[in-house]
């Protein structure tokens, strides 16, 4: 799977620059119940990076409008609130017909239980940049069962 979006403060985050590394790319919103699970992110991020691991934050307002603001503000507000190191994309449709195609195809592959549902559903992608796995919302970024998948990936 090959696909890149447009950065958060320009450029473009392109899974092909990215190949041999392990990818974990979630949905975010700044006004979300989920929205501390940033702080995770980064932890894990740092944590994991040298290993090859990078977190891909990809805003979308798609669900309950929880991401008004325009990148300017998006990149400021994790920055500031969370510190955030990670790569992030400009804002994205995540479900629906107008989706970004690597979510289409992560639907397509994994079917309705896998679709997000919500902010900070997490999609993991080997070094292969084939997906392995999701986790749903309420997956945090420290949970098991995550790294556990990550760790997987890595040691391949």
């Amino acid at each position: 799977m090959s696909y890149s979006f447009p950065g958060l403060a320009g450029g473009t985050v392109s899974f092909e620059e990215l190949r041999g590394q392990v990818l974990l790319v979630v949905n975010t919103a700044s006004k979300c119940g989920f929205t501390p699970q940033y702080e995770g992110l980064e932890k894990l991020y740092q944590a994991k990076h040298g290993q090859g691991l990078v977190v891909i934050g990809v805003p979308c307002d798609d669900f309950g409008g929880q991401e008004p603001g325009d990148e300017a503000e998006i990149g400021s507000f994790c920055q500031v609130n969370y510190g955030v190191t990670f790569p992030m994309t400009a804002k994205q449709h995540v479900v629906g017909g107008r989706a970004h195609p690597f979510y289409a195809d992560a639907a397509r592959r994994f079917g309705w239980l896998g679709k997000p549902k919500w902010n900070f559903h997490k999609y993991l992608v080997g070094r292969d940049g084939e997906l392995v796995e999701y986790f749903i919302s309420t997956t945090a970024p420290d949970n098991h069962r995550l790294v556990a998948a990550v760790d997987r990936e890595l040691a391949k």
